[in-house]
Formats: structure tokens, sequence, C-alpha cells
């Protein structure tokens, strides 16, 4: 046995640990995407400080036969081809014509903004919006000077 076939039990940790639920979950995840299949080749960009790009090479597939999905945190895609009407006969087949289905786990408030196929590349712009209410923000210091002094009152 290889050390990279152990799998980890993150059981305690979900019972345990409050609020690190979210931790354990990326773990297990991260042990199920390493068997994800390299197929198709992608790249993945950051283009500026909040903003992503996924390109995807996908020779051969339409725009009907993708299916591009976001649930929670996770972006899918999706290709199914149709079957061809009529039988081949190839000499070499070297462009790949099998169905994918590819996750991507998004960190918090990560969007996709558009996606767009060109010359057989899938281009998905992400972009990352942290609301208004999580962003940091200054807090000013009084000096004092407004401060009421109240009277103490002895027992």
């Amino acid at each position: 046995m290889r050390a990279f076939d152990r799998t980890f039990d993150f059981t305690p940790l979900y019972r345990s640990a409050i609020g690190f639920d979210r931790l354990a979950q990326l773990f297990d995840e991260a042990q199920r995407t390493e068997t994800q299949t390299s197929y198709p080749p992608y790249n993945i960009e950051l283009v500026s400080e909040d903003k992503y790009s996924i390109e995807m090479a996908i020779a051969g597939f339409d725009r009907s036969e993708l299916d591009i999905e976001m649930e929670n945190d996770t972006l899918k895609i999706v290709g199914h081809r149709k079957k061809e009407d009529q039988k081949r006969s190839y000499l070499h087949r070297g462009i790949a014509a099998r169905d994918f289905e590819h996750r991507f786990q998004l960190a918090d408030h990560v969007k996709v903004v558009s996606a767009k196929l060109d010359n057989g590349l899938l281009h998905i712009e992400l972009v990352r919006e942290i609301p208004e209410s999580l962003k940091p923000r200054k807090i000013n210091i009084d000096s004092g000077e407004n401060v009421q002094v109240l009277e103490r009152r002895s027992a």
C-alpha cells in the first residue's frame, strides 16, 4: 500500500470542533478530488486581486452539450456528447470525445460573472465580491472628552 492510498476519517473533528466543520468538509472534498480525472485540461488564472478565470480545453463540444451549474460554493461543469448518427472509421483518434464532469470548490463570496465558448476553449470569469458588512472598517477612537463621569455612591 502506497502512502497516497490512505484515507482519513474526519468524523471526530466534526463532533468536537465548533465552527471548523467547513474545514473538515474541505479536507474530505480534497481527498475525493484527488481521484478526479485531469480531462479536460484546464487553467486557472488570477486576473487581479478579486478576479479569476478558468479556461478549459473542450474541443469538439457544442454549447448545447455543456452545462455549467453553481450550487453553494461548488462550480460544476458537465460535458455530455451527443451520439453520432453515422459510424466512423478512424485511422488515428487523438481528440477525446468522452463525457466529463469537473467540480471546482470556490472560496466564500466568489461567483461566476460570465461563460463563453470560443475556438474550443471554455472561458469562465469569476469575481469575489465581499459584502460591505464583512469588509474591514475603521473604528474611530474617542479622545475621552465626551465621557460623562458618574457619581459614585458609597455603600
